[in-house]
């Protein structure tokens, strides 16, 4: 039997005792897996020691140089992102390489997103989520602490 204490979302409110820090973190040359596993988990909250599953307790994480960032083997070529339109034969494709040249920025949100729960928290979660490709953001004044794995 695993016990566990359950934090209300309540308790936060009245207290004020969620602070939410922010994480920059400099994704050149990392694998995206690798990377993506770890922003899930800062986002979710679940390197807290009061990290409770129906509670969102989770932290801001700013990626940058998310263009330079590298996949394995030979998924850039070989992976494809599927989505439907709604419509009669609206299925769509894309590889990897293509998502890249596109935005390079959809292919970490979509890795992070794949990596969390899919219910309300997870919408909240990924609005802390803040992807830039190149190496400049606009969060400077939030003093944000780097991060490495």
């Amino acid at each position: 039997m695993k016990t566990t204490i359950s934090i209300k979302k309540e308790q936060f409110e009245q207290k004020g005792d969620l602070e939410r820090t922010w994480h920059l973190l400099d994704a050149q040359g990392k694998t995206l897996g690798r990377v993506a596993t770890e922003v899930a988990k800062i986002i979710q909250g679940k390197h807290k020691p009061i990290y409770t599953p129906h509670v969102d307790t989770g932290d801001y994480v700013i990626v940058v140089n998310a263009e330079k960032i590298q996949l394995s083997g030979n998924k850039l070529k070989d992976k494809i992102y599927y989505h439907h339109t709604g419509y009669p034969g609206g299925i769509k494709a894309a590889s990897a390489q293509a998502l890249m040249e596109k935005d390079p920025t959809a292919l970490f949100k979509k890795a992070v997103k794949g990596m969390l729960p899919s219910n309300a928290l997870n919408r909240a979660a990924l609005l802390r989520l803040k992807v830039y490709a190149g190496a400049e953001h606009p969060h400077q004044a939030n003093q944000p602490k780097p991060l490495e794995f």
